[in-house]
């Protein structure tokens, strides 16, 4: 199940990949797709679901489908779109040498987004508490969230981490203020949920923002 990257997102694009690599641009493009009209809601919120189906004649069906509103998009891949066995055995072999870079950017990629949905989080938090949240809390608060924003933009993910961390610790404070209210157990201004992550030996979907223009 996947979701949007930002709050009101009104389509995200479906991107069908062929490789082994870890990055998008560094495996074959199959086609991609847009799934439009999903009602506005917070990020995270929308629940889509992507399927992929392998037919007996070797043509490959994926789906996209708002789990809210039942709109579906789907695309048919035909069986020579693909690789050849020479181009697959090339990519694995890529793979396999780059597998020590491959795994430090996806370890980059983990932490920088556990980083954003911590800023957004922790933002949208503040935004909650209104007047419950003091002027120096604010401003600890905000102070490290601009300092996790430039890690973000940075390679270095001992410092994403670090930042990741020291935000959580500053904003945990009011959290549990928060939370106490509700008569909830609070561990800071968010709980980061592991992201359910497939590997797909043949095909793997990519998430791209859809800007409405309308």
């Amino acid at each position: 199940m996947f979701s949007t990257a930002d709050d009101n997102q009104g389509a995200v694009t479906i991107h069908v990949l062929q490789g082994e690599r870890k990055q998008a641009a560094q495996n074959k493009s199959l086609g991609k797709f847009d799934l439009a009209e999903i009602p506005p809601a917070p990020r995270g919120v929308p629940q889509i679901e992507v399927t992929f189906d392998i037919d007996a004649n070797g043509i490959l069906h994926v789906g996209a489908k708002d789990k809210a509103t039942g709109k579906e998009q789907k695309i048919t891949i035909k069986a020579n779109s693909g690789l050849s066995d020479e181009e697959i055995q090339q990519m694995i072999r890529d793979a396999e040498t780059n597998a020590e870079a491959d795994k430090k950017f996806e370890e980059l990629a983990g932490a920088r987004n556990q980083g954003d949905a911590l800023v957004h989080s922790t933002r949208k938090m503040i935004a909650d508490a209104g007047d419950k949240v003091t002027d120096e809390e604010k401003t600890a608060i905000e102070a490290a969230v601009v300092a996790l924003e430039a890690a973000i933009k940075g390679d270095d993910k001992a410092a994403i981490e670090a930042k990741v961390e020291e935000l959580s610790k500053v904003s945990a404070p009011v959290a549990q203020k928060m939370y106490a209210e509700q008569g909830q157990p609070a561990d800071g201004a968010a709980q980061q949920a592991e992201p359910e992550a497939k590997h797909d030996d043949v095909v793997d979907a990519e998430f791209e923002e859809v800007k409405d223009n309308k």
